[in-house]
């Protein structure tokens, strides 16, 4: 339960051998590879004796499975996007694979066929949709002059002119009007919107001007008629070009829908092809030459040994030579990852310290630490038996029957473990979604609610302070271990040892004058927060060569005294949002039972159910962030300072597939 201990890996084989290895390096997950020119390996020695074999990598290969890529997720969209039904949609589950098996369905050539036939399906459906809207736009201009029985270009002569064009409504009489004047202008209405008026006009071409002039006061805006039939015919002709698109769309439809039934193999070869590409950029940290290639990387010191079987089972022991050195000083200071190793119990409670920060290779490990007083913390804020087993059943449900990502299924178990002490809180206060549990049962006197939200109030804010005493005293000890252990003694003493003391002194003075009214217990408790105090101030001066800068330090550490009283006030929000989860339930269950029955027993229900699930989610929120709070400033300050970089194999994106170590025979 700590930091997992690393060994440093350096592998040299045959340059053929590269991409073998690198694939059971990918498919085990568990090593991360580092950058060569990084390591302890004297680089310069390989570029004075190998400068002319080392290779450059490019990245051709990699930008190619990148194309291929990008062609495999705009193809899985568009073939969504264009499903023909709601029903249709996607319902590829996740599974769970290892790298081989996942590698040995990738058929290249058959997926890129695939991509093949869908960017043609998608630049048909382009092209379809391009036409749609000329179409539509011309059909839409053509039914307003489908009644005119003239085609222009073919009716206009030396004499006279036809005129296409609209005006505003609003001047139509007066251009009728002025139009009438002139007996050789002929004007026929062709269609009339609400705003506007289609008119086509024949006149003698000796009366250009007049209509020019016409056409000018009252802002006739001209047409110029394209075809070379009537519009009439056009208009049909466009109608039936589009009744021939939705047809050409529907068959482009059909045979897109086809391939959904290739979308599994689709959704497997993204998730190869995202492996590939993990690989190839792993490549550009190795040492590669003409014959060999040299890897280095980053295992626990655990899984070396697995990771050996499967070496030995990808190719023959002399073909690759491998050693495992421990890491320099300086790679723990500055390279070196951190990868956290805890029990079943506790490795769920590793994404809190992942939020706040991982520790560093020689720190501890603060979770198995935390886990506990998490645990107690997040029971008492939530505090009831429904919505303890409503997360047990929903976590455990989760689990059984759905695969889910390996960060939703960490989600998962840490929430079906915080579900046991949200149900034993809810016992100590007695509440069932909010309802008192009974007094007695088949006879038997029931001692529920031990504590009671309305009546032991005060009780339950004292135990939320002891709670929070308790954490910060364990978070001095285990400062006071370290320090000692990296054989800083006076500092173990000022900064944890002597503030324990101070803090349980205080603590006995006290309790010796409200509880046990005691002189003896009170002196004693005065001389141990005295002496501890003295301790705190001492120690700076001891340490410092300036005496009076040492005493300004140690007086200045002591007035951290008000924080410790910060500290234990904010233990009471778990007092605070345990209680008013409670009530808040209880209300909505109040609320509910005034209705009347038939209200009750109809809409009640639902409005039940939805208000408990808004609670649940509301007390969950709160006890997830709260908890995490008391953790990341009461508790971490006291010991912890993290600043851990994560450990990074080499593995696959898993964006839909979990893949799993391969089994060793």
């Amino acid at each position: 339960m700590a930091v997992n201990k690393m060994e440093k890996m350096t592998i040299i084989a045959a340059i053929e051998h590269e991409e073998t290895i690198l694939q059971t390096i990918q498919g085990l997950q568990m090593t991360e590879i580092k950058d060569f020119f990084h390591s302890n390996v004297d680089s310069n020695y390989l570029k004075e004796h190998f400068s002319k074999t080392i290779l450059e990598v490019d990245d051709v290969q990699q930008k190619e499975y990148q194309k291929i890529l990008n062609d495999i997720q705009e193809a899985l969209i568009f073939i969504e996007r264009f499903a023909e039904k709601p029903a249709q949609k996607s319902t590829f589950k996740r599974q769970v694979k290892t790298l081989e098996s996942l590698e040995q369905t990738f058929d290249q050539p058959t997926i890129i066929g695939y991509l093949h036939d869908i960017s043609k399906l998608k630049k048909q459906l382009a092209s379809i949709e391009t036409q749609r809207k000329e179409l539509r736009a011309r059909e839409k201009w053509l039914a307003r002059w489908q009644y005119l029985d003239v085609v222009p270009k073919k009716n206009s002569s030396d004499t006279t002119t036809i005129l296409l064009g609209s005006i505003n409504s609003a001047n139509q009489a007066d251009f009728l009007t002025d139009c009438s004047r002139y007996p050789s202008i002929y004007i026929e209405e062709i269609y009339h919107s609400p705003n506007h008026a289609y008119y086509s006009l024949i006149y003698l071409n000796e009366m250009e001007e007049t209509v020019a002039e016409i056409e000018k006061k009252y802002s006739f805006n001209e047409f110029v008629y394209p075809y070379e039939e009537l519009p009439k015919e056009t208009y049909q002709r466009t109608k039936e070009s589009l009744t021939a698109l939705v047809e050409e769309e529907r068959l482009a439809k059909a045979e897109l829908a086809a391939h959904r039934a290739h979308l599994e193999e689709l959704y497997l070869a993204e998730e190869m092809v995202f492996a590939y590409i993990h690989r190839e950029e792993a490549k550009k940290h190795l040492i590669n030459t003409t014959y060999f290639f040299i890897l280095q990387g980053w295992i626990p010191i655990t899984e070396k040994h697995e990771l050996m079987i499967a070496l030995d089972e990808a190719l023959p022991k002399n073909e690759i030579y491998c050693v495992f050195d421990q890491p320099t000083s300086e790679e723990i200071q500055e390279d070196i990852p951190v990868k956290l190793k805890n029990n079943a119990l506790v490795s769920p409670f590793e994404m809190l310290t992942e939020m706040y920060s991982l520790p560093k290779y020689e720190e501890i490990d603060p979770t198995p630490i935390m886990t506990p007083f998490y645990m107690v913390f997040f029971g008492m804020m939530v505090a009831d038996i429904g919505y303890g087993l409503l997360m047990l059943v929903g976590a455990f449900l989760a689990q059984k029957l759905v695969v889910l990502p390996r960060g939703m299924k960490r989600f998962a178990k840490f929430f079906l473990i915080l579900s046991f002490p949200t149900i034993i809180w809810g016992f100590i206060y007695g509440s069932f979604f909010g309802a008192g549990l009974p007094k007695e049962l088949f006879g038997i006197t029931l001692p529920f609610p031990i504590l009671s939200t309305t009546e032991d109030v005060n009780t339950i804010l004292i135990l939320s302070v002891v709670f929070g005493f308790i954490q910060l005293m364990t978070g001095l000890m285990v400062n006071g271990i370290e320090l000692t252990k990296r054989k800083r003694y006076l500092e173990s003493i000022s900064e944890s040892f002597a503030w324990q003391g101070l803090l349980v002194g205080l603590l006995i003075a006290v309790l010796s004058m409200l509880l046990f009214n005691n002189d003896g217990l009170f002196t004693a408790g005065v001389i141990v927060a005295v002496i501890s105090a003295l301790s705190i101030i001492a120690v700076p001066v001891i340490q410092s060569k300036s005496k009076a800068k040492g005493l300004a330090k140690g007086l200045y550490g002591l007035y951290g005294l008000t924080s410790y009283i910060g500290d234990l006030v904010s233990y009471t929000r778990l007092m605070a949002l345990g209680i008013s989860g409670g009530s808040i339930a209880a209300a909505f269950n109040m609320l509910v039972a005034f209705m009347p029955p038939i209200a009750r027993f109809s809409v009640g229900i639902l409005l039940i159910v939805a208000l408990h699930a808004l609670n649940l989610f509301l007390s969950l929120l709160g006890a997830y962030v709260h908890g995490a709070r008391l953790q990341y400033v009461e508790f971490f300050g006291k010991f912890y300072t993290g600043g851990g970089r994560a450990f990074k194999p080499l593995k696959t994106e898993e964006k839909y597939v979990n893949v799993e170590k391969k089994q060793n025979k």
